[in-house]
């Protein structure tokens, strides 16, 4: 199932469905990932100030992966 995030404030709310459908608590997913667990609780709160290679990392270990696309919802004009 995909998920949209467009802020990081939701894509913290991504990742703490994900964690906790997987049963995990912050600190083990930070195992997972390699970070520690208030790194985990900053991404999950919204934190915008997230390296890529810190996303990329709780992503995998959350068995998810980033896509990019084009925006839903905006008319033409708008990209002009």
């Amino acid at each position: 199932m995909s998920q949209l995030a467009r802020t990081p404030k939701q894509l913290g709310a991504v990742i703490r469905r994900q964690r906790r459908k997987l049963g995990l608590t912050q600190g083990q997913l930070g195992e997972r990932a390699g970070l520690r667990q208030e790194t985990i609780s900053l991404m999950e709160a919204g934190n915008p100030a997230n390296r890529l290679d810190t996303l990329l990392a709780v992503l995998a270990a959350l068995d998810l992966e980033l896509q990019v696309a084009p925006r839903t919802g905006r008319v033409l004009e708008d990209l002009i």
